[in-house]
This record gives structure tokens, sequence and C-alpha cells, in this order.
């Protein structure tokens, strides 16, 4: 510990607390650290530590949020699959920040765990390429992560476009993209089902009015309902809605019944994520099928895989990414 300090310039103290996640160091501090850590093989003691401790038992699931559905069912279908294999899970929220993240991947908080799911929001994978982990991790999600890690992702371009698409063969012509983005320049979720939104109107030769790409800060459904009766207000006449998430979806559901704009004959609806509630909400939301429960199987396979190769270090499985097949389910708010 003494040789990581020296060489980041930081005293013990604060590589003990970068090591164990403590809080109270910024974002730039705990990533020289760590970095420095992986060069000097730091880990290596770590790891044996908690191999003479014998396996947990526990996975960590590392995540932006629980309290958005998408989030929540994802941690009970993985919690389902690990109770089958004997194993449970511990979750952790980052708030989507930075430095909460790199917290949660510090080496003395990884080995809480077996093994580790995480789905990164704001740190780079440049920020993670000079970072190595001992620690079995799969990365979920749709930043971008270095090729040594398993990585599963969700096909948001192919389902945002077959959403689109049947907006459009369905009669809709002016559809708002709630949650959309006008610049393209980052591979996040909004913006890669922005391009399928974008690609489903060049195919079908249908203009885009760029005051129907609706940008925002929030997925829920107050921040929705609100925008929907600001378009209505203004005068902006759309015939469909493609929402980027179920729980944006159902805000939009309530501002048109408000406006007594009948659905789906005046404005079709589809959300996605195809979340539990789709079915019982007045009228049932037609949704994206990412591929949930196949998202998650897949996940596990794969920390399974990682796990049982930790008793052999010299041969590691090649890193594995994989993309999830959407579907689009069709339910009332769609004709």
């Amino acid at each position: 510990m003494i040789d990581v300090a020296r060489e980041a310039g930081v005293s013990a103290m604060t590589v003990s607390n970068v090591i164990n996640g403590r809080p109270g160091v910024s974002a730039e501090t705990r990533l020289r650290v760590l970095e420095i850590v992986s060069k000097l093989g730091y880990q290596v003691n770590l790891a044996a530590r908690n191999l003479r401790a014998g396996r947990s038992g526990a996975i960590g699931l590392i995540v932006p949020d629980i309290d958005r559905p998408y989030y929540a069912h994802l941690a009970g279908r993985l919690a389902a699959g690990l109770e089958r294999r004997g194993l449970h899970l511990v979750v952790e929220r980052t708030g989507g920040d930075a430095e909460r993240e790199l917290e949660a991947l510090s080496y003395g908080r990884l080995h809480r765990y077996d093994g580790v799911i995480v789905s990164p929001l704001r740190v780079a994978a440049g920020d993670l390429d000079r970072l190595r982990f001992d620690t079995p991790v799969v990365f979920i999600g749709e930043s971008p992560v270095p090729t040594i890690y398993d990585h599963v992702m969700m096909d948001n371009v192919g389902g945002a476009r077959a959403a689109t698409r049947h907006l459009i063969t369905t009669g809709s012509r002016r559809i708002v993209i709630f949650g959309g983005r006008r610049e393209l320049d980052v591979d996040d979720m909004p913006s890669l089902r922005t391009r399928g939104y974008l690609e489903a109107h060049t195919e079908l030769g249908v203009e885009v009015d760029e005051q129907l790409v609706v940008e925002v800060e929030s997925f829920d459904p107050g921040t929705a309902l609100r925008a929907i009766k600001e378009l209505h207000a203004a005068g902006i006449e759309f015939d469909g809605v493609f929402a980027l998430t179920d729980a944006a979806a159902m805000g939009v559901l309530r501002a048109l019944t408000d406006l007594g704009i009948a659905i789906p004959h005046d404005v079709q609806v589809v959300g996605f994520d195809n979340g539990t509630e789709t079915e019982f909400l007045v009228p049932r939301l037609s949704s994206v099928e990412p591929g949930n429960d196949a998202m998650a199987e897949r996940v596990l396979e794969l920390l399974e895989r990682r796990i049982s190769a930790v008793d052999h270090p010299d041969d590691p499985p090649e890193a594995v990414t994989t993309v999830v097949n959407a579907q689009l389910v069709l339910r009332e708010t769609t004709r």
C-alpha cells in the first residue's frame, strides 16, 4: 500500500479509502490510484486474502438506480436465476455518478462478491481500460466497455426501428419520440433508440419534424405527461408517440386521456422495456420486448463461466459480446 501511495502521490489512507470503496475521494484521484494498483499487482494480494476466506456466495449488481422499473425487473430476474444456482444477489446503487461508480468498482468492494454484474453509466470505456479486475465481472447496458470484458447488450437500434416502422405502416406520420436526441454524438440509450427511430423514417420515406424529438433529463411518467400536454398546447400536431421507456409511456397515456385524445384511433403509443405493468395499463401498452429473460440468463451464464475460471488464472476464457434480439409486442395502444 505504501508503494501505491508513493507512486500515486497520495497518502496511504487515501489508498486505503480507494481500495475499500469509501467515499470522499475525487473521481480523478480514485482512478489514478486504481490504475497504479492494477499496474503494481496489488489486487493479487487481495485475491489471495479472498481465497483464504472462501467464497461468499454473493453476486453484486451495480446499477444507476433501483427505482426505475427496468432495473427493478432486471434485479428480480437475476436474483431468481442466482437462487437456482445456490447464490444470492446484492444490489448497489450508484445514482449514475462517475465517482460512485468508481467507488463500487474498487477492489475492496468487488472482493465482497464471487462475481459482479455492472451497468456503467458515467465511467468511460477509456477509464475502464486502465483498470484490471481479478473478481469475475460481466458488463451490461449500452455504454461502451473494453473488449477484454464480457458484455451483454439489448438491441436498442433494432427495437426502436421495429416500433417506429409499425407506427408508420399503420398510418402514423408525425411521431413524437419522447426522450430522443437531436445530436447523436454518444452511444447511450437515448441516442441508440433515436437512431432506430430515424432509420425507420428513412427506410419508409417519411420526413422527421425536429419539433417531435423531445429531449428530456428524466423518463418518469410526470415528465412525459407534462411534455405531451405542452406539445398539444403549442399546437404541434402528432399522431404517434414512441416513448423510450414504459415508465414514460405511462405518462403519455395519462396525458392523452386527460386531453380527450383517443388511443390508438387518434394517437398510437409504443413503449420500450415490456415491463410486467404493461399488461395492466388501460389501454394495455404496446412495447418493445428487449429480451429481458434471455439477457438475464446470458449474463448469468457468462458470470458462471468466469467464476469457474478463477481456479485456472493461466487459461482465462475469451471475452464475449452478446446482443440480445428485441421484439415488438403489440397490445391495445397501437392499431
